[in-house]
């Protein structure tokens, strides 16, 4: 759960005696293994402090790999674990660049920093006043950010493109029941109504219960799924489904359905290709391959396969075509002195750890195993992974 920070707790850390006992507390390991003799430590040299210290420390830890430029934030862990990355949350800023924006569930700042780079004017609201407070510290120099206390489902300001971030759990656990986030977007959404709107939602939600007649767009980063985004239709611009590919080292792109997704029918290529889990979210498997001379393994299966694999991306050459069934795999993959082994699958009830144990792999080549159905039957493919090299570097898009 975290440590409950109150509104003593963030006036402290941000003066002068709590930035440097920070200071004196992150020359700590603050480890497992170290965990009771620092915490004997700092509450000696600080007290009824030394839990807010720690934990404001471990969670700057935590969100260095997620937040550009946080190193001196505040945070509460809740908190921390919905903020946006920062590339998502740059590449919504670009999309709303030149527009005065609210986002009315800012929380700590994390989409406001973003924003504020981007866009003239900037409105940061939130009922939770210790987020609020966090968040006037995380902003201290943005000059174009107003914060103010008030209700995500009560509009209080006009002319903005409204953004909002439901939190995703309810009772404790994660939901994917738009009803049940906080707020419940069906609210949310009827609290706008007419308005440009931009809502962040978990990738996994069912999105066929809601009258939506705007865009989708699914956006991945390094490769994870992070989230979705609800774009009114006065903010879409293509089509109403949107994969968004971004990369920290900056090979980002976007696909969307309004692209063609015509692709023949054919057997097995040379390769397989497991597209990005934002293109497959979106449900924009057939135009990805449709864009790279690809096609599907199977109709109903987002595996993808061809003669050539896009740049950039990890593609699985084909060596054989397998038996599904274990007795065999075992023999073929001694045969073949198989060792470590990466096993792949879609559409068929198999868990790649067990089943990797079962197999028993002793040798020293390494193969990638691709499990999936064609048809009704299993199929199996013996692959190697390669990675495309990318042939030059692409502009992140505006989108």
């Amino acid at each position: 759960m975290g440590y409950s920070f109150g509104a003593e707790d963030v006036t402290f850390l941000g003066g002068a005696a709590g930035i440097a006992a920070l200071a004196e507390v992150d020359g700590l390991e603050l480890t497992t293994t170290t965990h009771l003799r620092d915490l004997e430590w700092v509450r000696r040299a600080h007290g009824d402090r030394a839990a807010a210290l720690v934990e404001t420390v471990r969670l700057r830890r935590r969100a260095a790999t997620k937040l550009s430029d946080a190193g001196a934030w505040l945070f509460t862990d809740d908190a921390l674990q919905q903020a946006t990355p920062t590339l998502v949350a740059r590449h919504r800023a670009a999309r709303l660049a030149d527009r005065a924006v609210h986002d009315v569930t800012c929380s700590i700042g994390a989409e406001l920093a973003e924003l504020a780079r981007a866009c003239p004017a900037v409105i940061g609201s939130d009922l939770d006043d210790v987020r609020l407070s966090m968040a006037a510290h995380n902003l201290a120099g943005a000059r174009n950010v107003v914060l103010a206390k008030a209700d995500a489902l009560v509009s209080c300001s006009v002319g903005t493109v409204v953004i909002a971030d439901p939190a995703r759990r309810a009772d404790g656990r994660r939901t994917h029941d738009p009803a049940k986030l906080q707020p419940p977007l069906p609210d949310l959404l009827a609290a706008y109504p007419g308005r440009d709107l931009a809502v962040k939602c978990a990738p996994g939600l069912d999105f066929d219960r809601l009258d939506w007649s705007g865009e989708v767009e699914v956006v991945s980063l390094d490769g994870a799924v992070r989230e979705a985004c609800l774009w009114s239709p006065g903010l879409a611009e293509t089509g109403t489904r949107r994969a968004t590919v971004l990369d920290s080292h900056g090979e980002s792109w976007t696909l969307t359905d309004a692209e063609p997704d015509e692709i023949p029918e054919q057997d097995p290529g040379e390769w397989i290709i497991d597209p990005d889990g934002a293109v497959v979210r979106a449900g924009l498997v057939r135009h990805y391959a449709a864009k790279h001379g690809l096609w599907q393994l199977d109709p109903r299966i987002a595996y993808l396969t061809g003669d050539q694999v896009p740049d950039g991306v990890r593609g699985f050459r084909i060596i054989d075509r397998l038996d599904y069934r274990e007795k065999s795999l075992r023999t073929e993959l001694r045969k073949r002195e198989c060792g470590p082994l990466e096993i792949l699958v879609r559409g068929v009830d198999v868990d790649p750890d067990l089943l990797r144990r079962r197999l028993k792999p002793s040798g020293s080549q390494p193969y990638t195993l691709v499990i999936t159905r064609i048809g009704r039957t299993a199929a199996a493919f013996l692959c190697t992974a390669h990675r495309a090299r990318q042939a030059r570097a692409s502009p992140t898009p505006r989108a």
